[in-house]
């Protein structure tokens, strides 16, 4: 029996365009209850990187794709193939790499191996949608002599930020910022500045403030403004926006505010022409503001969403969905008077004629460093099998 571990060091999510690094443990164990131990040998292991596509049927039509060939490899347990048993289509692969070649482990000994891998900038970011997914994983395969290939697969999340694969390094490392006390490797110094750069551009992007007022109206007159100061954001940070309704000329009853993705697939892939886009709801703010003059709202951005992207089967797209009931033609409160001539009790109206109308405001969405998006991932850094 070999125990197979395989753990990422940083964590479980990645920007596209890093290095992946994972050690991959191979242990005999020695067993108290064992009365004679004996050394246990592994004829190979390879690793390799894929995303996984699926779609529903129900709602994209996909060409029928040539795949042939790799079901008969796939039905074949002695040959390396990450994606066996999974459901959908691989779509993205990176080159296999062989960890070792006939390996002996003697009771009680383990040996670790170092896989690192670039992850591919032109890949779709990981995503569980209502009609798609894109899941990465990365599988390790390992086969005894004259036995099935056991695979273990390391989920993992990626998040694209666009323009990075257009920047060029300088190729002078005397002017770039460095630690005289450490010595890096190229790549991981590399790979290393590529997070900073990543963050400081979505620093950039996200700082901007601008005031953006907006008249909120319906066919009778005007109902208020609504005021943002942003509409660019990392996943974590907080939409916030204030309403004012003092100087409307009807009246506000009730305001809604949701935070939603917008989820199509492409005309070409849609199974039939003219289908309906699926919103999903991150948050919401309901409030009732009669004779309120001014109120606002803060919806969070999940970390474990994904920022908007657009693929050749899918698009994503986030917005503030907003939903007001203003009175109708007539409206107020009515006095009831008590016993005594100066005291009075305001009740509310029984019955209230009322108007609805909704407004849908585009925002963008980006993603964050990935290290705080590892904090709520639901993937584990350490995965294991035993063979």
């Amino acid at each position: 029996m070999i125990e197979v571990l395989a753990k990422l060091g940083r964590g479980p999510v990645f920007l596209a365009g890093e290095v992946l690094e994972c050690v991959i443990t191979f242990t005999n164990p020695l067993s108290a209850s064992s009365t004679s131990a004996s050394s246990e040998m592994l004829a190979w292991a390879s690793a390799q990187i894929h995303c996984q596509f699926h779609a529903s049927e129900n709602r994209v039509a996909l060409p029928p794709s040539d795949g042939s060939k790799h079901d008969v490899q796939a039905e074949n347990e002695t040959v390396f193939v990450p994606n066996r048993g999974e459901r959908g289509q691989c779509i993205l692969s990176t080159p296999p790499k062989i960890l070792f070649c006939d390996l002996r482990l003697d009771p009680g000994e383990s040996k670790s191996y170092s896989y690192c891998e670039t992850l591919p900038v032109d890949g779709p970011p990981s995503f569980r949608g209502q009609s798609v997914k894109y899941v990465y994983k990365l599988t390790i395969g390992c086969q005894r002599v004259n036995s099935p290939i056991k695979l273990l697969r390391v989920p993992f999340r990626v998040l694209v930020l666009h323009g990075l694969k257009d920047y060029q390094f300088p190729q002078d490392e005397a002017v770039a910022p460095s630690n005289p006390f450490l010595e890096e490797e190229e790549g991981l110094k590399k790979d290393s500045r590529l997070a900073d750069l990543a963050t400081e551009l979505l620093m950039v992007a996200t700082s901007r403030r601008s005031l953006h007022l907006y008249n909120i109206s319906n066919t009778r007159g005007k109902v208020g403004t609504f005021c943002i100061f942003k509409t660019v954001y990392k996943i974590g940070e907080d939409v916030i926006g204030t309403f004012n309704f003092s100087e409307g000329d009807i009246p506000c009853l009730q305001f809604s505010v949701s935070l939603q993705t917008e989820e199509s697939i492409q005309e070409e892939f849609q199974r039939r022409r003219g289908q309906p886009v699926s919103f999903t709801v991150h948050a919401r703010h309901q409030e009732s503001c009669l004779h309120t003059a001014q109120s606002s709202f803060s919806l969070p951005i999940p970390l474990s969403s994904t920022p908007g992207f657009t693929t050749n089967v899918v698009s994503l797209k986030w917005r503030l969905h907003f939903e007001f009931v203003t009175s109708g033609a007539s409206a107020g409160t009515c006095l009831v008077r008590g016993s005594q001539s100066e005291a009075v009790t305001w009740t509310g109206v029984e019955q209230m004629e009322v108007d609805t109308f909704s407004w849908d405001l585009p925002i963008k969405v980006l993603p964050t460093n990935p290290i705080l998006a590892s904090y709520v991932s639901q993937f584990s850094s350490t995965n294991s099998i035993t063979i």
